[in-house]
């Protein structure tokens, strides 16, 4: 009888991955997900900018914030990616010899796909849960919904569900209202 032996994933496997793929290391193992769709890219880049100018830039908000897009995040020897992340800038430290930042963030939004549904729902939600992240938001754009949950005793606590073209001030950036109409791709952003 034959042992088999299965091979740990180490980061320099995400470089072996097609350019068409994302590549994440959770529990152990590699995950690819194919870049994102239209819909996916127009809510991550909409939202971003509607954060980044007050939050990171501090024009027309508080600043007091460091907001990437895609980073790769270190939580333990899990190396996630998620579609944007957030950290109060007296939080944060700049990666140093490491593409990966070690500093759990302080807020991180997923924007889900047909192909990530589950991963990001289940499989990452409990790494940020187990990692204490803050702030968590779900985007749906298919459905047009954002989910704004918050860390209560080590366990997701759902603040609030808000959709289509609701106005929002949400946790942790009330400070602004955020139109949810814009993040929605139509056929005429293009």
């Amino acid at each position: 009888m034959t042992d088999q032996i299965k091979k740990k994933t180490v980061y320099d496997d995400l470089y072996n991955l097609p350019e068409n793929m994302i590549g994440e290391i959770i529990d152990g193992e590699l995950v690819a997900s194919p870049r994102p769709s239209i819909e996916h890219i127009h809510a991550g880049a909409t939202l971003g900018n509607e954060l980044g100018h007050p939050y990171s830039l501090g024009r027309g908000g508080p600043g007091g914030w460091v907001i990437y897009p895609e980073p790769e995040i270190a939580f333990g020897s899990d190396i996630l990616v998620p579609d944007l992340a957030g950290w109060r800038k007296e939080r944060f430290l700049r990666p140093k010899g490491q593409n990966w930042i070690t500093v759990i963030p302080d807020w991180i939004c997923e924007i889900v796909s047909p192909s990530s549904v589950r991963i990001d729902r289940i499989k990452k939600l409990g790494i940020y849960a187990q990692h204490k992240v803050s702030y968590f938001w779900l985007i749906d754009p298919l459905a047009k919904t954002v989910d704004v949950m918050g860390l209560s005793d080590g366990k997701w606590l759902l603040l609030a569900v808000y959709g289509e073209n609701d106005k929002v001030r949400a946790e942790p950036f009330t400070e602004i209202e955020i139109d949810l109409a814009g993040l929605w791709f139509k056929e005429e952003n293009q």
